[in-house]
């Protein structure tokens, strides 16, 4: 059988190896001059290849269409691709929060991992090579056109990416030869990617300032205060707003929401965050206490550096409405009382995503409803499959998007 894989990320290179198999004569194009460009960037060039939890925690991890992906998630798991990394030499770590790492802390050994194994099967690749169209026949692909030739093809896996990071290659081309052939195309939108703030004015202080330990809450101050989403981790200020593990996964939860594009809009969507997570606010407050009884002759402003990282201190104090010169001593348990509420719920106005280009990952692409789950076919073309970040699913930060590729692609380049 001719099978001819469209694009060379995860997805891709997985799904090259899954049909090399019984003697197939596999095609791999890739317009990039190289292979797995986005894969060298994941995990701030580390490579978070997966995570340790059990499958069904997959889905859990998973906002955008996770029920599409239980047949693929069982057909390869977490251990399977930790296996195949291990045959070609590389060992892997886990770290906080069950994320999987290889040992050498390069994303490169792992991609050296690929394309030993992608030589071994003998796959031919195509690198500087874009594909213009597919090529049907009484719904049967028959093959793609290049800029330079026709292949011909019993079997097509289209996995392209999305449109995230467009300098590794991610520009969205799989979309347009999608619906060409009449699939559709769910919105496309950013995810996991920074949030910005309305009052930009606020964060400038605390730009480059990281917090580790927190819990955030987004709700919804329409009707009432909503929670929608709610973390534990590290976050980061920016010059836009916040950005950091826990906010890209709340933006992968957001960008799903129902009516966020209206209400982000009206500034219904607020970020609180409690910089005291570990604390009760009882307990909280007996610790100021102590604090205070220490330095009771000092400024309030010179009061919190064992509380605080010095970048919020100024923050804190100027939301906190005690003056700044307030001797620590003369500050009333009703101002006490305020300054633990503002600690334990710092709150911002969400005024929306970044950019698409800033994002790690897209929401949107081919619809789940034209795909079959089992094997990743088109329910529209025979022979026309899919994998990877095409497909409309996505999942939160930790690995989970990484499984999506190997599993999609492994599911994608099996012989039917």
């Amino acid at each position: 059988m001719n099978i001819v894989v469209i694009g060379g990320g995860p997805a891709g290179m997985m799904a090259a190896i899954a049909a090399s198999q019984n003697n197939n004569k596999v095609i791999l194009i890739e317009k990039m001059n190289m292979l797995g460009k986005k894969l060298l960037i994941t995990g701030k060039g580390r490579c978070n290849i997966t995570s340790s939890l059990c499958m069904e925690d997959f889905i859990k991890n998973v906002p955008g269409n996770a029920k599409f992906l239980y047949s693929c998630f069982q057909n390869y798991t977490n251990n399977d691709i930790i296996k195949f990394l291990r045959m070609q030499g590389l060992e892997v770590k886990e770290e906080r929060g069950n994320r999987i790492f290889p040992v050498t802390d390069r994303s490169k050994d792992v991609l050296e991992c690929f394309y030993k194994k992608l030589k071994e099967l003998n796959v031919q690749i195509k690198l500087n090579t874009s594909a213009k169209k597919i090529l049907i026949k009484e719904s049967q692909v028959i093959g793609i056109e290049t800029e330079n030739e026709t292949i011909n093809a019993d079997k097509i896996i289209l996995a392209t990416g999305g449109k995230s990071y467009p300098l590794t290659g991610s520009t969205g081309d799989g979309y347009k030869l999608a619906s060409q052939v009449g699939h559709t195309i769910e919105k496309i939108k950013p995810s996991l990617v920074p949030l910005e703030i309305y009052n930009k004015n606020e964060v400038i202080e605390l730009q480059g300032l990281s917090l580790k330990n927190v819990k955030i809450k987004i709700i919804q101050i329409k009707d009432g205060q909503k929670e929608i989403y709610n973390d534990f981790g590290e976050m980061l200020f920016t010059h836009f707003g916040v950005s950091g593990p826990i906010i890209l996964s709340a933006s992968a939860h957001l960008v799903r929401y129902k009516d966020i594009d209206e209400l982000l809009k009206k500034a219904q969507i607020k970020l609180c965050i409690d910089l005291k997570s570990s604390l009760s606010e009882k307990q909280l407050n007996d610790r100021i206490l102590r604090d205070f009884q220490e330095i009771k002759n000092k400024q309030f402003k010179n009061s919190l550096d064992k509380l605080l990282p010095q970048k919020m201190i100024g923050y804190i104090i100027k939301k906190c409405n005690i003056p700044e010169d307030k001797k620590v001593n003369e500050i009333t348990k009703e101002e006490r009382i305020n300054l633990v509420k503002l600690l334990k719920n710092v709150q911002f106005n969400i005024k929306g995503f970044r950019p698409i280009e800033e994002a790690i990952i897209t929401s949107g692409g081919i619809s789940t409803k034209e795909i079959n789950p089992k094997t990743m076919e088109s329910k529209l073309i025979h022979g026309l499959y899919f994998a990877g970040e095409i497909i409309d699913v996505d999942a939160y930060t930790g690995g989970f998007n990484l499984q999506i590729a190997y599993s999609t692609g492994y599911t994608a380049g099996q012989l039917k």
